[in-house]
């Protein structure tokens, strides 16, 4: 693996907390940008969120917050505001995750920071964005995802909307940061400008619905839930097996579908003028279900994945983390390390999605202790004294 960073020399200035705003700045770190982690004296309040880890240290900072070194920085205080503005002069990126309107009266906003730094690449990331009727509405992943319809086409047909069961929106965003951040660097290598961007939960989740805006747009009705099945692909759903386990099979062209019945033992549906298509397969869902149901019980998960996998007919199981995090290809494929941390020992990571054939990412230093960097970087950043340093603390300003 090679040891270039594509983002090295980068700086981030990093004012987030929780989840959407970390997830995006760790993404950046783990590609090699320097990430300043400010955080009020208190820390960032998923430190104390479980879940919890064998010496007490939460699970969900240890999640989102490799990567970065963590300053202290008590930002209602004038020489803490100070102290942010000059490091805000030193980066390449700021992003935040405040509420609409709190960075301006913190003096950490746009308009301020750009002054004197007219390169700035700017970030929010926010839960309705920096306009419109719902910019001061309070946000989380389960409330966002009710607003988008993302709730309301996911679930069994005939049961309550559910929710996606990972904080689907919050994730969503950071990835659309990260994007928009890199976007705006290449144009500001190309033309010098610094510019603002406006990542918001709702505007994330909406662009996700695609092909599901457009059934809407087609034909006047809001698409509905549809459970295991496919709205527009039969089959293409989760089977029971003969052992309870449940497989997820996708045979939708008339190939693999006539294929699939052959592997099945029900050959007379291949030719049923009620099935010989897709869009009669649709339309008669209702009835070729229950016999495909039946035939799937026949067999345990593991003699239908053997042999849709000889076939090459897509399968897959559903999979618990349980037996994700044991499967030979999450190993192979780097999805799971571990670091040193001082208080819990070995601690598990996530590996990184990406690869790269001449650079790469790496896990260059684990989440940090609170305001563990304040003296390297207010003294090797900016220079202060040691004895300036404590006067801050005593003052409580960091």
């Amino acid at each position: 693996m090679s040891n270039k960073l594509p983002l090295q020399g980068i700086t981030v200035l990093d004012f987030t907390r929780v989840l959407a705003g970390p997830y995006a700045t760790m993404m950046l770190g783990d590609m090699g940008a320097d990430i300043i982690k400010v955080e009020p004296p208190e820390g960032d309040e998923s430190r104390s969120w479980p879940p919890t880890l064998k010496k007490g240290e939460s699970g969900y900072f240890m999640a989102l917050n490799r990567n970065k070194k963590s300053i202290t920085l008590n930002l209602k205080d004038p020489r803490a505001k100070d102290i942010a503005q000059k490091l805000a002069q030193k980066s390449d990126f700021v992003i935040e995750n405040f509420t609409p309107g709190v960075v301006e009266r913190l003096g950490i906003d746009y308009a301020t920071l750009k002054t004197d730094h007219p390169e700035l690449i700017y970030c929010s990331v926010s839960g309705f964005g920096q306009d419109g009727p719902y910019k001061h509405k309070r946000a989380y992943d389960p409330i966002i995802q009710g607003m988008t319809g993302v709730m309301s086409v996911t679930g069994e047909k005939e049961r309550p909307p559910a929710k996606v069961g990972i904080p689907i929106t919050d994730l969503v965003a950071a990835i659309y940061a990260v994007t928009s951040l890199q976007a705006a660097y290449i144009h500001r290598l190309k033309t010098g400008e610094g510019q603002y961007i406006d990542i918001a939960l709702y505007d994330s989740m909406i662009s996700l619905l695609t092909v599901m805006g457009m059934e809407y747009f087609a034909t006047g009705e809001a698409p509905g839930r549809w459970g295991l099945d496919h709205i527009h692909r039969v089959p293409a759903r989760a089977f029971e097996t003969k052992d309870g386990q449940y497989i997820q099979i996708a045979a939708t062209s008339d190939k693999m579908y006539s294929k699939f019945c052959k592997l099945i033992g029900a050959p007379e549906l291949i030719e049923d003028p009620r099935f010989d298509t897709n869009n009669k397969r649709v339309k008669n869902r209702e009835e070729i279900m229950p016999i495909l149901e039946m035939k799937m019980r026949e067999k345990t998960l593991q003699e239908w994945s053997d042999m849709f996998n000889e076939a090459k007919l897509p399968c897959g199981s559903i999979m618990g983390l349980d037996e994700i995090f044991k499967d030979d290809n999450i190993a192979a494929r780097d999805l799971l390390f571990e670091m040193d941390h001082p208080v819990e020992g070995k601690i598990p990571q996530i590996g990184f999605p990406y690869k790269f054939s001449g650079t790469s990412s790496q896990a260059r230093y684990r989440p940090p202790q609170l305001g563990e960097h304040n003296e390297e970087i207010l003294g090797e950043w900016l220079g202060l004294a040691p004895m300036d340093i404590e006067l801050l603390r005593e003052g409580k300003a960091i």
